[in-house]
């Protein structure tokens, strides 16, 4: 027996993985990169009421979740629905190396940025070396 594809949907498969839909959106979007001494996170989130987002650290995994609604009220006309609705849900797996209880967040733009220091300990530091008075050398911190 011949089974066929239907390549129409097989792009409407591939759509929805890739910009969800309205009943599961896709994943938020994201830029981490480190500069100098602190670890930064930017998460796109347009159209998100920075009330609706929630960001918690639990043993280094970074949750971020927010929302977008539908604007509601009883004279609201939907008239195109293109746009994935409903809560997004992002988490990030954060090394030892970041002081995470100094966390910082901020929202403009449409953009949740986050801002995590690089800790003490993971920070390249100069060991000192002595000699000992039998001519053997110690290393110390």
């Amino acid at each position: 027996m011949l089974m066929r594809t239907d390549p129409f949907r097989e792009i409407d498969r591939l759509t929805e993985q890739f910009f969800g839909t309205t009943a599961r959106p896709a994943v938020m979007h994201l830029d981490a990169y480190r500069d100098g001494d602190f670890f930064h996170a930017a998460f796109d989130l347009p159209g998100v009421d920075p009330d609706s987002i929630d960001c918690t650290v639990e043993r280094n995994v970074l949750t971020v979740r927010a929302e977008r609604r539908r604007p509601g009220g009883d004279n609201v006309e939907l008239v195109a629905a293109e746009r994935p609705m409903g809560t997004f849900t992002r988490q990030l797996f954060l090394g030892d190396t970041l002081d995470t209880d100094k966390l910082e967040a901020g929202y403009e733009n449409g953009v949740l940025t986050l801002r995590i220091p690089i800790s003490e300990r993971a920070k390249p530091r100069r060991i000192a070396v002595t000699a000992a008075s039998n001519g053997r050398r110690e290393i110390s911190a």
